[in-house]
């Protein structure tokens, strides 16, 4: 069944298609939007995420005294992306994102009417690799949530709006090509008996998302220097990202690269309300609580901390006994540092609600630390250690957890604490100490105190699992945003932009991610996608 065909089809309705319809339309082209899920899930995970952005050299930054600039972020992502010579694109869209991500990004979104909070956060600070040498991580005021609402509101009121149009609960199964170049896609309508629909356009952008939505294909693709993959995991992503799209693009002579680097994260949970099998919550962890094995013994020689190399943390889990862990700390420490990623559970910032957010920072966000509590069998409160012990193995339905074994641990830890402050030599205490040197990180770490502690409780241990979030690799592209073959050269009429495209060039990030990359990367990807089908490249 053959449709009007359009300028531009855009596959896929997360935060980077919704972007590249605007550019888009400010170019007077005609745009359609596939998207496989229902309309209330415009904007994709973008509109569950955060909100963070790793930017650099913006005035925000200056204004609190913090010297960066494009040279010294470019040497900080190399020290973490670990890119192999044949990574050629993947550096060159490196190198574009620290030049281009202040004033393409920043000041551009600035200029669209949203805002940022005013601190910048210090993430991914390294261990023996660099990482972060400054902070760069910016928040959004209103999370992704507000960004996806915003572009909402530009494609309704757009003045070109007519040209714009939507087809959800479709999912594209295959690309159609003529004499070497993509001119439609094939779709199907979900859920229901298949009837093969074509639509057809002189530009095809993939924006689908990457692979972590599909538990399968995260365990083909696990990085084989890392063994298997843990037995359990959680699914932070969604079905829909299952790399179909992916799959037909490789048919059509697009090259695939990178899909075994993945940014998942350590500390997952059950999600009180899941949408679908293995639905977690991604917990930001606290930088205070002991990370422990299933045995209840603390995880070493190093120490797992939260903030310093999300990758290794995961590394490390991959390579345990058991697929989970545990973190013990108190009501003292999970008020103040424990976080949930995504805009969901931070309503104060995602609403806007300036006083009520600043409330719960100074003086500790116990509505979320209840929440858990009520919501989900994971996270454990219990008056004393033995009793947290007793709900801890009623959990996992064994006796996994020695109380003398795990008192031992917790109390070597106090001891440390106690000696006084020019006395620590545990390699955690220190990763705290330099949290707390920064202003931005100092408010949501606690000041060293014993876990066991009577007045910081009651105790709290949460079991976790590494749960998936985003693709690092994916479809190779240009700084156009053109979809490569496998000799390098653009297939005529496709694009890739987002996670799809590994945030640029198949995996712009390498190995790591220097943390808050994605959003931006998206934008990046969908401003030089519209640049490149404006100018008819």
């Amino acid at each position: 069944m053959a449709v009007k065909k359009n300028d531009v089809i855009i596959i896929g309705a997360g935060i980077a298609g919704l972007v590249a319809a605007y550019e888009c339309l400010n170019q007077g082209k005609s745009v359609l939007i596939i998207e496989r899920n229902t309309k209330e899930h415009l904007g994709g995970l973008a509109k569950l995420s955060f909100g963070g952005m790793a930017l650099v050299g913006t005035p925000l930054q200056r204004r609190l005294g913090i010297k960066d600039n494009p040279a010294i972020a470019l040497d900080d992502w190399l020290s973490f992306a670990d890119f192999g010579k044949e990574d050629i694109w993947p550096k060159h869209w490196a190198k574009q994102y620290v030049n281009e991500s202040e004033k393409q990004v920043y000041h551009w979104l600035l200029g669209l009417d949203l805002k940022f909070f005013p601190v910048v956060n210090w993430v991914e600070r390294g261990q023996y690799k660099r990482g972060n040498s400054v902070p760069r991580y910016h928040v959004l005021w209103g999370t992704g949530h507000r960004l996806v609402e915003r572009f909402e509101e530009l494609l309704k009121n757009h003045p070109r709006s007519a040209g714009l149009s939507y087809l959800f609960e479709h999912k594209v199964t295959d690309l159609i090509q003529e004499n070497g170049k993509i001119v439609g896609c094939i779709a199907e309508q979900e859920n229901t008996i298949r009837k093969d629909l074509s639509f057809f356009a002189d530009h095809i952008v993939v924006a689908t998302g990457g692979i972590t939505g599909c538990l399968d294909k995260v365990r083909e693709h696990w990085h084989k220097p890392w063994g298997e993959a843990p037995k359990e995991m959680l699914n932070g992503s969604h079905p829909f990202a299952d790399g179909l799209v992916h799959d037909a693009v490789k048919r059509h002579g697009g090259n695939l690269t990178h899909l075994d680097k993945m940014w998942n994260y350590a500390a997952g949970i059950p999600h009180p309300k899941p949408q679908f099998e293995a639905h977690g919550l991604s917990l930001i962890p606290c930088k205070s609580a002991l990370w422990l094995d299933h045995s209840g013994r603390r995880i070493g020689p190093e120490p797992m901390v939260t903030g310093f190399d999300t990758n290794e943390l995961c590394h490390r889990v991959s390579q345990l006994e058991k697929p989970y862990t545990w973190q013990l700390l108190n009501w003292r420490i999970a008020a103040k540092e424990l976080a949930v990623s995504g805009s969901e559970h931070n309503p104060m910032i995602r609403d806007r609600k300036l006083f009520s957010f600043l409330r719960e920072v100074l003086l500790g966000n116990h509505r979320l630390v209840r929440q858990l509590q009520q919501e989900n069998d994971h996270f454990i409160v219990a008056r004393d250690l033995r009793e947290l012990v007793g709900k801890m193995n009623l959990l996992n339905g064994d006796e996994a957890i020695d109380y003398e074994v795990l008192k031992h641990e917790v109390t070597q830890f106090d001891d440390v604490i106690k000696r006084g402050k020019g006395l620590w030599n545990d390699d955690q205490l220190r990763r705290i100490q330099h949290a707390r040197g920064w202003r931005s990180d100092r408010v949501r770490t606690c000041k060293p105190k014993p876990i066991l502690d009577p007045s910081a409780g009651p105790l709290i241990a949460i079991k976790l699992r590494l749960i998936t979030r985003k693709s690092l690799g994916g479809i190779q592209t240009d700084l156009q945003s053109r979809v490569l073959d496998t000799l390098g050269a653009p297939i005529r009429g496709l694009y890739a932009i987002g996670e799809a495209a590994g945030f640029g060039g198949g995996g712009a990030s390498g190995f790591k991610s220097l943390e808050g990359t994605f959003l931006s990367g998206c934008i990046l990807t969908a401003r030089a996608a519209a640049k490149s089908i404006n100018a008819g490249v």
